[in-house]
């Protein structure tokens, strides 16, 4: 097999996800995506005719966000026309599945030039959602439904925390270990290298930092935050009785009127606008382009497990593409595991037994935000920035998304 190179790698800073309050919520979700389309183009100064496709992750895949942002973007981005796109939707795990499958196409010798990436305005998607319905889970198909009951995320994650025994402490205090370490980064000026600056059509500024992190959280300041799933538990889902509790104890009963709310805002991934995209290639076009690699993709992996607990697959993933790259957890120089919730990434470093120091090195999305279809393309960036900035050889990015699911990927550094 060839072999696919990282070339380069960038996002936007991400927003607040409320409109009139952040400051990326007034735009179209197309002009972030091709604000980091230009972004690859001018840096490596890309002739955009040769690019042989454009895979995208975009969860929400309805009104703005819908109609293939892929191509949209793209051509809003001045892009030649024969630079074709198609997006695609694995919910939170979208912008992995994007770069691992642009990554495919050059390993197989199918294509030689990719851009993969994501973007997800959460800003709108909370405009458009439907207050009544479970949001990106099963819809109105109750024999879905009867065979496998899908809660809302938040209930998953307390239920989670509850079957394994964390607690909110303990939770708490990974909250503030990645406010500190994302503090920290943006200090030392960590993420400058991927950072693309958001501008207006009027060329003037709209955001050239991330706007959601809360630098100096305590423990005693998330200890006065109210847990918010608790709230769900009795929310009917439909008129068969159904409600996010009993979607969950339905499958675990031994759920029934005990499980522990331990998740809020602070321990919770943050509601953000964002886009990032990554620039692959092949030996023969990087150096036809004299494009200097920085990674390249090892391997990659795809996991379920069960969707009514939903959060639980990216430990399978991250032992399943360590099988394939032929490589164990202590050749892992740098982990990015998304934080959805903090339970996620409490559970993925219990069960794996991992070096903390090497988890999500400069913060997560509990202080710097999750914007769904992107970050999983961001991630993939930050952990090549990390190696790089680290002397360290390989990075390995998972994380869960809805329906029980979750992707990973590891990378090299060149």
């Amino acid at each position: 097999m060839a072999d696919a190179y990282i070339i380069d790698a960038c996002r936007t800073p991400r927003g607040i996800g409320k409109v009139g309050k952040g400051a990326l919520a007034h735009l179209h979700p197309q002009h972030l995506a091709r604000t980091v389309l230009a972004a690859l183009r001018e840096r490596n100064q890309l002739d955009t005719a040769t690019i042989d496709d454009i895979i995208w992750g975009t969860s929400t895949q309805r009104g703005k966000q819908g109609y293939d942002m892929a191509r949209m973007a793209a051509l809003d981005a001045g892009f030649d026309i024969k630079a074709s796109g198609v997006t695609l939707d694995r919910y939170c795990g979208s912008g992995i599945t994007s770069v691992s499958l642009a990554a495919a196409q050059v390993m197989s010798g199918m294509e030689d030039c990719l851009i993969a990436g994501g973007t997800e305005m959460m800003s709108y998607t909370a405009s458009i959602a439907d207050p009544n319905k479970p949001p990106m889970l099963d819809g109105d198909n109750l024999h879905l439904r009867a065979l496998h009951p899908q809660s809302q995320q938040g209930v998953c994650a307390d239920a989670i925390a509850t079957l394994e025994g964390i607690d909110r402490e303990a939770l708490d205090r990974l909250a503030v270990v990645t406010q500190e370490r994302a503090a920290r980064a943006v200090a030392e000026g960590r993420f400058d290298k991927s950072l693309v600056a958001v501008y207006n059509d009027d060329g003037t500024l709209a955001l050239d930092r991330d706007e959601f992190p809360r630098p100096g959280t305590t423990m005693e300041s998330l200890a006065g935050l109210k847990t918010v799933f608790s709230a769900f538990v009795d929310i009917a889902v439909d008129d068969q009785g159904n409600t996010y509790g009993n979607l969950v104890t339905r499958k675990y009963p031994e759920l029934e009127g005990r499980i522990n709310h331990v998740h809020h805002a602070g321990n919770s991934s943050g509601v953000v606008d964002g886009a990032g995209a990554v620039l692959l290639a092949s030996k023969a076009y990087a150096e036809a382009h004299g494009l200097k690699p920085r990674g390249r993709v090892v391997a990659t992996a795809n996991v379920g497990d069960c969707p009514t607990l939903m959060l639980n697959a990216p430990v399978p993933a991250a032992k399943k593409v360590l099988a394939r790259a032929g490589l164990t957890k202590d050749d892992i120089d740098v982990w990015e595991i998304n934080e959805a919730f903090a339970v996620v990434a409490e559970k993925f470093m219990r069960d794996l037994d991992l070096d903390r120091d090497k988890v999500n090195i400069n913060g997560g999305a509990m202080a710097l935000g999750h914007p769904i279809g992107a970050t999983g393309s961001i991630l993939i960036g930050t952990a090549l920035d990390e190696l790089e900035r680290s002397g360290g050889r390989y990075g390995l990015v998972t994380m869960c998304a809805a329906g029980g699911m979750a992707p990973a990927i590891v990378i090299e550094r060149l």
